[in-house]
């Protein structure tokens, strides 16, 4: 064989292939000229937001002084649980993260048919409805799985190089995988981080409902551990495994009373003692932590959700107390569970919102818990970080085209679109009220809201309509202080998914953000005078009473849309599933959890009025306060009401 020079290749010549070693090849992982794709970490990184700061049992106890703020708390680390993209999570977590992580278990989607509609309780939870996937989740899988395995692979690698950029030295990747892509993952795994820090192939089986006639039922899924270098911190006693009886086992009782299997080494006749209460080290294969089944208390309803006993076994044999563990597909939060009750601290993230709505239900209920039975806990903050770089749609369907886009969806809308807009963030017209529709490629800010009503106001209108596919956490709130500043209605108005099927023509329905109105309950209490407070004998405590709540519906499935519209009208209460008021919210600031209240599963029930009392406030005045509503779906909405002392 020649190469183009007519040389024949050979030991003075060596065929370029000839000096390639065995590798897993992907579309996506070399670019045009051959050379190796890189991360764009520095691209990748953004500013996160903190939007919401939770210390419960603070807030819920600070009002009769018997909160102990030291005794209560570990220390001053306060956890993170992160809304976003985990490629660009992990790239800002670098900046304060790097090497700082001693476990990291990650449990990624790896079935590309897999059906993400989840059945959720309603109201006193005797029916359930559907959720469907956000409009952001299902683009992002849809991305993921573009391209088949390539985009899968692709996405997986650039999210192992970054966790390994934040792993510590002697810090742990767990990842958790089946049979449809654990040998693909397997030699990500051994080329990111390197074979000789393979630790174990770990074969967690369980059994479930459901038997195959055509193979043998898949009853096990795969954990691969991976260190980082070759100094890793690993103790197996810490988390043993039951030891089971039989009746071939030679047992005694000792003068303690407790039980054991009595072992003769035959080499040299030494007796061992094997204590039944102190179990046996586990090896590589788990048989005795079962399925999540449907009457278990930590069983929160999400689908994915993996045993804390799972979760218990990696971060015991891999962390010491006060380490740091990160979960960055977290679902249903179970991570940051078990990593909170064993002394851990935590970072979570995940790009779905009903995952940081359960996520963060999981751990104020953790809190509480820890904070009765006396044991320090940390608090925690929630991060705002959702935006989603690539759309599958734009790229597939309209070629990447944003003013395309802009125009397929006011067509739907069945709104005017203005080819001479007075501004560019002004894009179609539906009777008196102006038009903006977001990019297709981004998240509508409280930035972006506040550009587009300041152009809306300058163009003359009352009425501003703002359609996205996705919103930041809280605009709802932003929305309020504009309407009051400027006199301009805006609407916040979720786009369809619908409106990207193949050969539609009928418009979807276009539904709005929730509706959500309270008022301020005053209190008068008789009080000894207290110079910091409010003259006179008379001092006045606040709670909010929730008025009206209307549910956007925006993630159910339409064949059960119109079913739960009048409900959803009529019974909007129904719809709630947790709120939470700031009583003296701050502009710009985190929302702070002075008082909450949520469902669940045994506990259906939900006031609507809050019973805080709060009373805190340094003087006469008007002050804000802030409500948050979050719904059965994950979808939160904020207002704000003002308070006169």
């Amino acid at each position: 064989m020649n190469n183009k020079n007519g040389n024949k290749y050979g030991p003075d010549n060596p065929h370029p292939l000839s000096k390639r070693k065995t590798e897993l090849v992907w579309e996506g992982k070399y670019d045009e000229y051959g050379n190796r794709r890189e991360v764009d970490i520095a691209g990748c990184a953004m500013p996160m937001q903190k939007i919401e700061t939770i210390d419960e049992p603070a807030s819920r106890l600070s009002q009769t002084g018997l909160f102990d703020a030291q005794k209560a708390h570990k220390d001053d680390f306060r956890n993170m649980l992160i809304w976003g993209d985990n490629k660009l999570v992990m790239a800002s977590l670098l900046k304060g993260f790097k090497g700082k992580i001693d476990l990291i278990y990650i449990d990624p989607p790896f079935d590309v048919g897999a059906d993400f509609t989840m059945n959720i309780p309603v109201g006193d939870g005797k029916e359930t409805i559907g959720k469907d996937q956000s409009t952001l989740e299902m683009v992002a899988y849809r991305d993921m799985w573009g391209k088949g395995t390539d985009s899968y692979l692709h996405m997986m690698y650039e999210r192992l190089i970054l966790m390994k950029e934040l792993l510590s030295e002697t810090g742990a990747l767990f990842i958790h995988c089946d049979w449809r892509v654990n040998s693909l993952l397997r030699l990500i795994l051994d080329e990111v981080f390197g074979s000789e820090q393979h630790r174990n192939e770990i074969v967690w089986c369980y059994e479930t409902a459901g038997k195959s006639k055509s193979t043998w039922s898949r009853k096990h899924d795969t954990i691969f551990f991976y260190s980082k270098t070759g100094n890793y911190f690993f103790d197996a006693s810490k988390s043993p495994m039951p030891r089971k009886r039989d009746k071939h086992m030679k047992t005694g009782i000792d003068e303690n009373g407790r039980e054991y299997e009595e072992k003769t080494d035959r080499a040299t006749g030494k007796v061992y003692r094997w204590y039944f209460d102190e179990g046996k080290l586990p090896m590589d294969f788990w048989t005795d932590i079962p399925f999540i089944n449907w009457e278990a208390k930590e069983r929160t309803g999400y689908n994915t959700q993996k045993p804390e006993a799972l979760l218990e076994r990696m971060i015991l044999s891999s962390t010491n107390e006060g380490d740091l563990v990160a979960d960055f597909f977290c679902g249903s939060g179970t991570t940051g569970a078990v990593a909170e009750r064993l002394g851990r601290r935590w970072i979570m993230s995940d790009l779905g919102r009903f995952a940081i709505h359960t996520t963060r239900k999981r751990m104020i209920e953790f809190q509480r818990k820890l904070y009765e039975e006396d044991k320090p806990y940390r608090a925690f903050d929630v991060y705002n970080l959702g935006r989603y770089e690539r759309q599958w749609w734009q790229k597939e369907r309209l070629k990447g085209a944003d003013q395309e886009h802009r125009k397929v969806v006011l067509e739907f809308y069945k709104a005017e679109v203005l080819q001479n807009s007075s501004s560019p963030l002004i894009h179609g017209r539906k009777g008196s009220a102006l038009c903006h529709v977001d990019s297709i490629d981004g998240l509508f800010t409280r930035d972006e809201l506040k550009a587009v009503a300041k152009a809306a106001k300058e163009a003359g209108a009352k009425e501003l309509h703002c359609l996205a596919w996705e919103f930041e956490m809280d605009l709802r709130l932003v929305c309020h202080e504009i309407e009051h500043a400027d006199d301009v209605k805006i609407k916040l108005i979720p786009i369809p998914r619908e409106i990207m099927e193949k050969n539609r023509t009928t418009p979807p329905p276009f539904l709005e953000v929730a509706v959500l109105e309270a008022e301020v309950v005053y209190k008068n209490r008789n009080t000894p005078l207290d110079p910091l407070l409010i003259e006179g004998k008379t001092k006045k405590a606040v709670d909010i009473k929730l008025k009206k709540f209307v549910p956007s519906l925006a993630e159910v499935p339409s064949k059960e849309l119109d079913a739960l519209k009048e409900r959803a009208i009529k019974s909007g209460f129904d719809f709630i599933d947790f709120w939470a008021v700031d009583f003296d919210y701050q502009d710009g600031q985190p929302f702070e959890h002075h008082w909450q209240t949520y469902r669940t599963r045994k506990d259906r029930s939900l006031p609507t009025v809050s019973n805080h009392e709060f009373d805190k406030y340094p003087k006469k005045g008007k002050y804000t306060a802030c409500v948050k509503v979050v719904d059965i779906f994950g979808c939160d909405t904020s207002i704000t009401v003002e308070v006169e002392i």
